[in-house]
């Protein structure tokens, strides 16, 4: 029921973000405790603001008010996915190169299962990552695949 619900949200919410140059990051629809949360994380360059969010939120809602799309009481929540976004998909990938990210490998390349460093490149399905180990520097090539998950990673 959740990937059918976040599949029409994402639909019926493309129309609203065209509109506005904005750009969906992700959607979840979750339980927490006894209460469902729709999140919808969106971005646009130079970033988000929460006039824009408030909007989207309005306009989304009356969407969803009119498909009568989930039944029983939930929460709507639109924001920016904050500094350090998930990266979702191979156009994230693409457009973050020269990014610090954080990424979690389904199995071990390397012995290692997580990796942190400056995304490199992104070409013929696999990602390269520089990271420090002590005062060496080094690279992986990940492929693309093997990526549970991966997110912008803030540095100070």
């Amino acid at each position: 029921m959740s990937e059918r619900i976040i599949k029409t949200v994402s639909e019926l919410i493309q129309p609203i973000l065209s509109k506005r140059n904005l750009e969906l990051v992700d959607i979840e629809y979750v339980k927490e405790s006894s209460d469902w949360f729709l999140r919808v994380y969106l971005d646009k360059a130079g970033g988000i603001d929460l006039t824009e969010c408030s909007l989207v939120s309005e306009l989304l809602s009356e969407e969803l008010d009119k498909q009568d799309l989930i039944k029983g009481a939930y929460y709507l929540e639109v924001s920016s996915p904050g500094a350090e976004r998930p990266l979702k998909n191979e156009e994230d990938f693409r457009n973050h190169i020269e990014h610090n990210v954080y990424v979690t490998l389904y199995a071990p390349i390397d012995g290692e299962k997580e990796y942190e460093g400056i995304l490199k490149s992104f070409e013929d399905n696999n990602i390269v990552i520089e990271y420090k180990v002590k005062t060496r520097v080094k690279q992986v090539s990940i492929p693309y695949k093997k990526i549970a998950k991966a997110r912008l990673a803030v540095t100070f």
